[in-house]
C-alpha cells in the first residue's frame, strides 16, 4: 500500500518528473560542454567527457531522487498521517519496505528516462547493457531510499530534513566519481571516495555503459562488478534493517 501510494503521487505530480530531470540534464549538457575541452580524453579510454559524464548523471538522478524520496515521511509526520500508519494493523517492517520499494521505483523511473539522451551524445547502449544498468539502478535506488528513511526516522521538521540532505547529498555526488574521474584525486580524497557507498554503483554503471572505463580499485586491485553489486546490496540491507529498528521505537 505504501509503495503504491508513492507511485500514485508520482502520477499525480508530473512536474516532479520534470524537475527531477532538469538538474541532471543541466549538468550533462552545460557542465559537460564547459569541461569537455578541459578534461578531454583524460575522462577515459576512447570517449569524451560528456560520454564519461552520462552514466554519472543517470546515477546522480537516482542518488538525488532516492535520498529525497524519504521526505514524504517527514511530511506525513508533520500532518499526522504517519501516526495513523504506525497504529494500523501492519508491521513496521512492511511500512519501511513499502517506502523503500515505492521511493526506489520512482527514482528508477526518473533515471531510466535519462537513457533517451544516450544516442544524442554518442553512447551506444545494447539491450544487455541496458538491463545490466537497470539492475544496478534498482540496487542503488533501494540502498539510498533506505538510507534516506534512516535519516527521516528521527526528523520532526521538514526544514531539518532538507538541511541534513543538503549536507549529505553534495559530498556523496562529488565524491562518487559521478562528475569527474576519481583516479587522479589526492590519496586522502581517494580514501573518502572508497567509504562513500554511492561510489560503487556509480563505478559499476559507468563500466557497464562505457566498456573500457578505468574502474575503482582497492589496494591496487580492480573491483569486479559483482563485488560492487554485493557492496551496494549489503549497504541497502544494513540501512533497511536500521530503519526498521528506528521505526520500531517511533510513536
Amino acid at each position: 500500500m505504501v509503495a503504491v501510494r508513492e507511485l500514485i503521487r508520482l502520477r499525480r505530480t508530473p512536474s516532479r518528473i520534470i524537475s527531477g530531470l532538469a538538474q541532471p540534464l543541466l549538468f550533462l549538457f552545460v557542465l559537460g560542454a564547459g569541461l569537455k575541452n578541459v578534461v578531454g580524453q583524460n575522462a577515459g579510454a576512447g570517449f569524451d567527457y560528456i560520454q564519461f559524464l552520462f552514466p554519472g548523471i543517470v546515477a546522480m538522478s537516482i542518488l538525488t531522487s532516492g535520498l529525497m524520496a524519504a521526505i514524504s515521511i517527514v511530511w506525513d509526520r508533520e500532518w499526522g498521517f504517519l501516526r495513523e500508519m504506525l497504529v494500523a494493523p501492519v508491521s513496521r517492517a512492511s511500512l519501511v519496505l513499502g517506502k523503500a520499494i515505492g521511493g526506489g521505483s520512482v527514482a528508477v523511473v526518473q533515471g531510466v528516462l535519462l537513457v533517451v539522451v544516450a544516442p544524442i551524445i554518442g553512447v551506444d547502449l545494447s539491450v544487455g547493457s541496458f538491463f545490466a544498468m537497470l539492475g544496478f539502478l534498482l540496487l542503488m535506488a533501494f540502498a539510498l531510499v533506505s538510507f534516506g528513511v534512516v535519516v527521516a526516522a528521527r526528523m520532526q521538521r521538514l526544514e531539518s530534513f532538507q538541511m541534513v540532505m543538503a549536507l549529505v547529498l553534495q559530498p556523496m555526488i562529488f565524491l562518487s566519481g559521478a562528475i569527474f574521474p576519481v583516479r587522479r584525486l589526492p590519496e586522502w580524497l581517494g580514501v573518502i571516495v572508497r567509504f562513500n557507498p554511492a561510489s560503487y554503483p556509480v563505478d559499476a554503471i559507468r563500466r557497464i555503459v562505457l566498456p573500457g572505463s578505468p574502474g575503482l580499485t582497492i589496494g591496487g586491485s580492480l573491483l569486479p562488478i559483482w563485488s560492487e553489486a554485493l557492496i551496494t546490496l549489503g549497504f541497502g540491507l544494513a540501512m533497511l534493517t536500521l530503519a526498521v529498528r528506528l521505526f520500531s521505537h517511533t510513536d
